[in-house]
């Protein structure tokens, strides 16, 4: 009886010399995190109201940005977008004194020339809101209200194939393009998420933009004048975002004997 007594307690005191303590770290889960960074590009379709509304029609954005998720839920945004359209309207007044009754502009060569116009412009964006989580289980997902300022520009972008109308070359273009930019605000409603397992992330809702724009360029040669209009351009649309969180490698400890 001795001997088996002694036998048990000298094979767990080896076992308990043998066998190495471990240290494991778990890596926290996205609910676990309430302080995030994030990059993300987006992309979005919008309407023209306004002054806009007058000159394109339907347009789309690519861009991305920066933002910062506090722990208060308090959102921080920087952002950039690319601006784009292909409708362009009243095009035959834009070109009046160039253009031919049924819509054509000579080139050097005595034919039509081969126009491509479309819709390009850029804004800038430094933005703040409120995320409202849904749960508490995920006080990273849910209702998203932002509001920020910055810049809106636009212009009518005129391609010439082969560069041979001398009317729409170099400095002569820019008589034309209708060049427009001034301050802005915005504002947006949707939904953020951000997946426990940080695999899906996103964004999307309804962004409307104002602006208060006025021309940038000194002569209009279709009407012979020197523009002083003072604009106010809208856009109502659904924006879409794909998150990338940045995460720092923190988790707990623990320890196995």
């Amino acid at each position: 009886m001795y001997y088996r007594n002694f036998i048990l307690i000298s094979l767990f005191c080896l076992s308990s010399i043998l066998l190495p303590v471990r240290k494991v770290l778990a890596q926290q889960s996205a609910r676990d995190t309430l302080k995030i960074s994030m990059f993300y590009p987006a992309y979005s379709v919008s309407l023209p109201f306004g002054d806009l509304k007058e000159r394109f029609g339907l347009s789309h954005t690519i861009g991305g940005g920066y933002t910062f998720l506090t722990k208060s839920r308090w959102m921080f945004t920087a952002e950039g977008n690319f601006l784009f359209g292909g409708n362009v309207k009243n095009l035959s007044s834009v070109l009046k004194g160039i253009m031919t009754s049924d819509g054509h502009v000579i080139n050097d060569e005595g034919t039509f020339a081969n126009l491509a116009v479309s819709e390009r412009g850029y804004t800038f964006w430094l933005k703040t809101g409120r995320l409202f989580p849904f749960k508490t289980m995920n006080p990273n997902s849910g209702i998203l209200v932002m509001a920020g300022a910055g810049m809106l520009q636009h212009k009518i972008r005129i391609d010439v194939s082969q560069n041979n109308t001398p009317q729409l070359r170099t400095d002569y273009k820019k008589g034309y393009d209708r060049l427009c930019n001034g301050p802005a605000i915005t504002q947006f409603i949707g939904y953020q998420h951000i997946d426990n397992n940080k695999r899906l992330n996103f964004f999307g809702g309804i962004e409307i933009v104002e602006a208060w724009t006025q021309s940038r360029r000194s002569y209009y040669f279709a009407d012979r004048l020197i523009p002083n209009e003072k604009r106010f351009d809208m856009q109502v649309g659904i924006k879409i975002g794909w998150l990338v969180p940045l995460y720092r490698k923190t988790g707990r400890e623990y320890y196995y004997y």
